[in-house]
């Protein structure tokens, strides 16, 4: 199943890509609001394969504008570092022996195409796979974790780099949490969509570059362990995010460092998703 969140209204996308619009075709069972679709994912998979016949609008025909961010109200926002190993060889770091973790803020989150206003100081791209909780949980066993997501998205964890090294301790929750540093989006696709949800290609391009691509086999951490040892520490609930972390290629790890300048166009992909596309700009 494939969702979006397009014109503020929970849209299933069907096997023709036709969009379906959840709330008029159920005479209002379903709230238009995607967020508060989570707190009912198990009844709304039983009514979306009810819906899948239906002709809808073609989504070629969808404007940019109209996508909105897929899980736009989430109570939690978890986000893993060093998660991949040739990334935390590439920031000098060595490869965790448990998850990594740090907040973006609730703020921080935006829609899939869009400008991004650049703050002072060095911004840096990390595409990153986000997954979004459906089933709520503590103790979650790694074996059943995939039942409890909902679906996966396309993410950017944007990232000022001066402030998060500045301090006795780093500032990663805070320089990650600027408006418009966490992107997601176009659509949200559940796991039974992919031949292996645990090996998913990703990536992102800077003017038209290549800069990052990787594949979340690789991950330290594969989400189903994420998901487990997150939930021995919280609960999850239903519509929580999760930023999964991001493979090599970020531009603090390159020779000569490259981060993110006014007029920059940067495409950030999940192969089986979509593609995000932000053009960044000067703030004022």
């Amino acid at each position: 199943m494939r969702l979006a969140n397009i014109s503020n209204r929970l849209t299933l996308i069907n096997r023709n890509s036709e969009i379906i619009d959840v709330s008029e075709e159920t005479g209002g069972l379903f709230s238009p609001r995607i967020e508060e679709c989570y707190e009912r994912w198990d009844e709304l998979l039983e009514v979306a394969a009810t819906l899948g016949g239906i002709t809808g609008r073609p989504l070629a025909e969808i404007m940019p504008e109209e996508f909105g961010n897929p899980a736009p109200q989430p109570r939690q926002v978890f986000a893993i570092g060093l998660n991949y190993a040739a990334h935390a060889a590439e920031a000098s770091l060595a490869v965790p022996q448990d998850l990594t973790v740090f907040t973006k803020f609730v703020t921080s989150l935006a829609g899939p195409y869009g400008t991004i206003t650049l703050p002072p100081g060095t911004v840096d791209w990390e595409v990153e796979l986000v997954v979004i909780i459906g089933r709520g949980g503590r103790h979650i066993p790694r074996e059943r974790a995939w039942g409890h997501v909902a679906g996966v998205s396309v993410g950017q964890d944007l990232s000022e780099r001066t402030m998060q090294a500045a301090g006795p301790a780093p500032q990663y929750s805070l320089a990650k949490s600027f408006p418009g540093f966490g992107p997601i989006g176009p659509l949200v696709v559940t796991p039974d969509e992919f031949d292996d949800p645990d090996n998913i290609e990703l990536g992102c391009v800077l003017n038209g570059k290549e800069v990052q691509k990787g594949r979340t086999a690789d991950m330290v951490f594969p989400v189903p362990e994420i998901i487990s040892r997150l939930s021995r520490v919280t609960p999850l609930l239903p519509g929580d995010v999760i930023f999964t972390g991001t493979p090599p290629g970020v531009g603090v790890g390159r020779t000569p460092q490259r981060f993110l300048a006014p007029g920059d166009e940067l495409v950030t992909y999940v192969r089986g998703v979509g593609e995000m596309r932000h053009r960044m700009k000067a703030q004022r």
